[in-house]
């Protein structure tokens, strides 16, 4: 399915192994209403090429001097910019404030072999955490702990001083059922930060005309699952109201990591649903996480608000938890 896009980490192991020299920097710490997030990085190479971002252009250039003598010198360094009123407010914030940005040149600072284990875990769908000295750099990958910022997506400074930069696969949402929601969801969900896949074996609904440029699976949904793979950053919502395509879904979804399962219809419909999953022997925990009727109670009606109600919920439970 899709592929992780070269992002800072895979460009920064590539400059590297080819001899061009590569340093890695992450903001660590910022303003309230940062143009970038905490975790927001970019790669600087050794001839001076640069991909990526730290702030909203004020100080990129400033970075990519400073990460060139890091590769030079071999050091990891923290760099501080006190960003002024004129500044802030031409890269969009009312005021201004601090930016702090770690440097680390690949191969002395951030090792070779930790930053291909970063690459593959990213490429494999696969969360890890980078934890790493906030003042120098240079640190190793863990899945274990930082339960909430991994749920979060929030990278940050822990209390003893380590930085901790969340590496999470990208959001997906399968919708079963190319139908009317899933236009006015499917474009909604991809804005969010989701990469939509839309399953359904009926061509006349998962057409190109109908979904321009999306990724669309003319497959039944259980051999879609499969072949999808259905983690913990998925979310699943079925929209076809026919248990023929929704309950093979299912079947597959309640055994899965997904973190999302929803499924159209009225209470009396997802009554019988569960009836119909009790008898293939799946347990009332089981039933109980799909979301059905599907959405946020707050009085949609049209498809569009229904789109906005599914994908709130969605959200909500990503989030808040389940």
């Amino acid at each position: 399915m899709s592929q992780i896009l070269k992002g800072a980490p895979e460009l920064a192991l590539e400059w590297h192994r080819a001899g061009r020299g590569a340093a890695l920097a992450t903001v660590v710490q910022t303003w309230g209403s940062a143009p970038r997030r905490v975790g927001a990085q970019m790669v600087v190479s050794g001839d001076g090429q640069i991909e990526g971002s730290v702030s909203g252009g004020c100080v990129e250039g400033a970075v990519m001097v400073e990460a060139m003598d890091a590769i030079d010198g071999g050091k990891g360094t923290l760099i501080e910019f006190g960003v002024s009123d004129g500044d802030a407010f031409a890269v969009g914030l009312a005021c201004g404030g601090t930016i702090k940005v770690l440097v680390e040149p690949v191969g002395s600072v951030i090792s070779e072999e930790v930053l291909a284990d970063l690459v593959a875990a990213r490429e494999a769908r696969q969360a890890v955490a980078y934890v790493a000295n906030a003042e120098t750099g240079g640190g190793s990958l863990t899945e274990e702990g930082f339960a909430d910022r991994f749920r979060m997506d929030r990278s940050g400074l822990e209390e003893d001083g380590r930085f901790v930069a969340i590496h999470n696969p990208p959001l997906r949402l399968v919708v079963v059922g190319a139908v009317h929601i899933a236009q006015a969801l499917v474009p909604m969900a991809r804005i969010a930060g989701f990469d939509p896949i839309i399953v359904d074996p009926r061509a006349a609904f998962g057409s190109e005309a109908r979904f321009p440029g999306e990724t669309i699976l003319d497959e039944w949904p259980d051999e879609a699952m499969q072949k999808i793979g259905l983690d913990a950053r998925t979310a699943l919502v079925l929209l076809t109201h026919d248990p023929k395509l929704d309950d093979p879904a299912l079947h597959i979804a309640l055994k899965s990591d997904a973190f999302y399962v929803g499924a159209l219809g009225s209470t009396r419909t997802h009554a019988k649903r569960g009836e119909r999953l009790s008898e293939a022997g799946f347990s009332k925990e089981d039933i109980a996480r799909i979301h059905g009727p599907i959405g946020l109670d707050i009085g949609a009606a049209s498809p569009a608000e229904i789109g906005v109600s599914i994908l709130s919920e969605m959200l909500s439970v990503l989030r808040k938890g389940a």
